[in-house]
Parts: C-alpha cells; sequence; structure tokens
C-alpha cells in the first residue's frame, strides 16, 4: 500500500461514519502529518535495501540526498561514490546477497528526522559458505522539497559469522533466478508467469 492509499484509510479512520474532515483536530492532523512522514522514511529505507541487492543504482540513490555523507567503515563520503563502491565490493566479492531492515525508531523533529534501523546482511561466497552480518544505521534524514531522504549515516557493525556450505534436497536450479539489473522478475510490471505446471517430489 502506498503513503496516499495509507494516508486515505487513516483518514476515514479518524472520521467515523458521522465524522466531516473539518471536525479533525488538530491532534489527529498531525498525528495523520506523523504517520505520512514516517512511512516516507521507511519506503526510502526499501529503496536503499532493494537497491543494493539489485545493483540498481538509481534506485539506491533515491534514499539519499546528494549532499549527503555515508561512514560505511570501508568507505566514507558522498552517496554516489559509496554506490559505486558497494556495487564493486558485491560484485567481486559474493554471488548472492540480501539485505534486510528490522526493527527501526523514527523520532520526527520538523523537517528532521532521527533513525536508528537493525539490519541484517546475508551474503553467499561463490565458493559457497554465507557470510552473515548484523548491525544498525544511524540517520539523519530530512526533508527538503517534500522528500525525506538520508542526510548522515553511520553503519555500525556489531557482529558478523558465517553459515558452511551444506547439501540441499531442494534444487536452487527450479526456482526462478534473479538478476544484478532491471531485468529482474520483481521489475515486471504487471507480472505475468508462464512456466508448464510441474508437482515435483523432493
Amino acid at each position: 500500500m502506498g503513503v496516499r492509499a495509507g494516508a486515505a484509510l487513516f483518514k476515514k479512520a479518524l472520521e467515523g461514519p458521522e465524522k466531516k474532515e473539518e471536525d479533525m483536530t488538530e491532534a489527529e492532523e498531525q498525528a495523520l502529518r506523523d504517520l505520512l512522514d514516517k512511512e516516507a522514511i521507511r519506503e526510502a529505507s526499501l529503496r536503499y535495501t532493494r537497491g543494493i541487492d539489485r545493483h540498481d543504482d538509481a534506485l539506491m540513490a533515491q534514499a539519499y540526498h546528494p549532499d549527503a555523507t555515508d561512514d560505511h567503515g570501508a568507505y566514507v563520503g558522498d552517496p554516489a561514490g559509496f554506490i559505486a563502491h558497494a556495487k564493486g565490493t558485491h560484485s567481486r566479492n559474493w554471488a548472492a546477497h540480501h539485505h534486510y531492515i528490522m526493527n527501526q525508531s523514527i523520532d520526527l523533529d520538523g523537517d528532521t528526522a532521527h533513525v536508528e534501523t537493525y539490519f541484517l546482511a546475508t551474503l553467499r561466497r561463490k565458493s559457497g559458505p554465507v557470510d552473515m552480518v548484523g548491525g544498525r544505521y544511524i540517520d539523519r534524514f530530512e526533508k527538503r522539497d517534500g522528500r525525506w531522504a538520508v542526510a548522515d549515516r553511520a553503519c555500525l557493525v556489531e557482529w558478523n559469522g558465517a553459515l558452511d556450505a551444506t547439501e540441499t534436497t531442494m534444487d536452487p536450479d527450479l526456482f526462478l533466478r534473479g538478476t544484478w539489473d532491471t531485468q529482474d522478475i520483481s521489475y515486471m510490471r504487471p507480472l505475468r508467469l508462464d512456466r508448464p505446471h510441474r508437482d515435483l517430489a523432493f
């Protein structure tokens, strides 16, 4: 559900069966604005994770303001440089990877927000084992010209480990494969599937 659709539902719930738009209290209007701002920040956070996993530079860049700083351990600098750094690092070292965002705290202060987001990254090496990294993104988001995006980000890595390569009864070749570009199936609009029926036991 998009921000506008969510806002419409929330507004309808506030109004109730008899309540009219002009009867909304100032507190209710502020609560609605806060929810819209928080949802926009969450969507920006998801653009970052989807962008980095699909190697979609343009999508990843939408999570930042161009003059932002990202302190990401091995790279400290502007978003354009970090996006190139991350894409090169992931391409060289891993065959597949997923970045998850989980608990997220958003403290709004006008057109600024202080955001803490827990993350988990799983990255499969080309040789088989899976690297795992856990930590937090500490961000200052700013709303400029109606758009929320990261103005400063600190990436804190607080643990890491690895899973050994193992045999599995599930053949990964049975499944559709993702790609590191906009040819990935997630970009298909509308999604239409055409593989023939099958029902295999394993």
